[in-house]
C-alpha cells in the first residue's frame, strides 16, 4: 500500500520499519520538527525523522504536506499533536494507541497504567478522529502489566501493536475490518509531570514503586539530588516516613528497598556503593528538605 506514516518518538520507529519490511510503500513520513537538545541546545531531529532519512524516505514536518501526497492510508504512531479535519479529508488514517481505549486516552496511556496499578493494559488500532483518541477500533491486543518497567512494557506493546497493524494491512485498504465504536467510560492520560515523578515517602511503597518504574523517580539529601532508578516495595513497618536504613526508606506503608540509585553528577551505582562514597556514610533520612 502507497502510505503515510506520521510519528515521532523513538518507540514509533520499529513501526515505521515493520511496515517497510512488509512492502508497504512509505510515500511520505510526518514527524515534529527539530528541537534544540542537550547541554549545546543543538537542533535535533526526531528519532522518526532520523530513522526515515537513513531509509531514504521523504521527511516533512508540516501536515499540509499530506494535502499533495498520493498516498491510500496514513499510519499514526505517537506523532505528537491532533491531526484537523482538512488532513484527515484527505485519507483514512489509522492511529496505533498504546492502551485499551477507551481507558487511557490522551498522551501517556503507558505511564498511567503502571501509575494507576492497572494489572492489564493493551494495545489499539483505532479510525482516527479530529477529537482525542475517539475513534472506532479495528483491532486489539492485550498483555499483562505486572511489575514492568515503562521501557519494558512500553517495548512489548509496540510490538503487539506493529504486528496488529501490519496483520490488517496486509490484504489492501478493502480488506480492512469495520471499526466497531469503543465502549466503555473513558478516562484521560495526561503527560507526567516531574512533580510526580519526585517520591513522597507518606505514601505506599507499592505506589512509589510503581513511580519508580517510569525510570524518572528522585528524591532529595539534603540540597542534593538523587535518583531511583530500581526499587522494590516491601511490606511491614519501617519507622518514620523518609527515614533511611541499610538500603530502605520507610514509607507511609511498607518500605521502599533501593536497588539501584544516580546520585547528582554521577553514574548509576547500587546503594550500598553510593553510601561507600559519602564522607559521614548512609543518610538517616532521604526526601526534600522543607522548611517547619
Amino acid at each position: 500500500m502507497r502510505l503515510a506514516f506520521l510519528g515521532s518518538p523513538d518507540f514509533a520507529v520499529p513501526v515505521l520499519d515493520d511496515l517497510l519490511d512488509a512492502g508497504h510503500d512509505v510515500e511520505i513520513v510526518v514527524t515534529r520538527p527539530d528541537r534544540p537538545r542537550g547541554r549545546g541546545r543543538v537542533l535535533t531531529p526526531t528519532p522518526v525523522s532520523a530513522a526515515a532519512v537513513s531509509r531514504g524516505l521523504e521527511v516533512a514536518t508540516d501536515l499540509d504536506a499530506l494535502a499533495t501526497s498520493d498516498v491510500e492510508l496514513g499510519v499514526v504512531v505517537a506523532y505528537g499533536e491532533l491531526v484537523p479535519p482538512r488532513i484527515l479529508e484527505r485519507a483514512p488514517l489509522l492511529n496505533v494507541h498504546f492502551s485499551l481505549l477507551p481507558r487511557w486516552r490522551g498522551a501517556a496511556p503507558v505511564e498511567r497504567a503502571i501509575l494507576e496499578g492497572d494489572e492489564r493494559t493493551g494495545v489499539s488500532i483505532m479510525a482516527l478522529e479530529a477529537s482525542l483518541d475517539t475513534g472506532p477500533l479495528y483491532a486489539t491486543a492485550e498483555t499483562a502489566v505486572d511489575d514492568k518497567s515503562l521501557g519494558e512494557l512500553r517495548a512489548e506493546l509496540v510490538a503487539l501493536g506493529s504486528g496488529l497493524l501490519v496483520g490488517l494491512l496486509a490484504g489492501g485498504l478493502a480488506s480492512l475490518p469495520v471499526p466497531v465504536p469503543q465502549q466503555g467510560e473513558p478516562t484521560y492520560a495526561r503527560k507526567v509531570t516531574d512533580a510526580e515523578c519526585e517520591l513522597d515517602f507518606t505514601r505506599a511503597a507499592t505506589e512509589l514503586a510503581r513511580v519508580v518504574r517510569l525510570g524518572r523517580a528522585r528524591t532529595f539529601v539534603g540540597e542534593r539530588r538523587l535518583g531511583i532508578l530500581e526499587a522494590i516495595a516491601l511490606e511491614g513497618a519501617f519507622g518514620e516516613p523518609g527515614s533511611f536504613a541499610n538500603g530502605v526508606v520507610a514509607c507511609g506503608t511498607g518500605g521502599l528497598a533501593l536497588r539501584t540509585v544516580v546520585p547528582e553528577g554521577r553514574r548509576a551505582m547500587t546503594p550500598e556503593a553510593w553510601a561507600r562514597g559519602l564522607r559521614q556514610g548512609a543518610p538517616s533520612r532521604l526526601g526534600r528538605v522543607t522548611d517547619p
